[in-house]
């Protein structure tokens, strides 16, 4: 399991769940319109949970019907 970041980021990208990230998986240009989760890195912490004030970030089993696609958004972002 992974941690996915979705919808309600785009546009905030506020940077609260990488600074509680113990292993830096958390990453954004600042020419992206939000943030992504490394599926190869990520240790299915949590951590970055709890510290997202738009609440945007869903372990990948639970991320809502509505926001399914952020899934394959966020690996794909890691294989360009």
């Amino acid at each position: 399991m992974t941690y996915i970041i979705t919808e309600p980021c785009i546009g905030t990208k506020d940077k609260s769940c990488v600074d509680v990230c113990p292993v830096d998986c958390i990453h954004g240009e600042d020419a992206d319109e939000m943030l992504y989760i490394d599926p190869e890195v990520c240790i299915d912490c949590g951590a970055c949970v709890s510290a997202c004030p738009v609440e945007a970030i869903f372990a990948d089993s639970d991320v809502p019907a509505k926001w399914e696609n952020y899934v394959e958004i966020n690996a794909a972002y890691f294989k360009k």
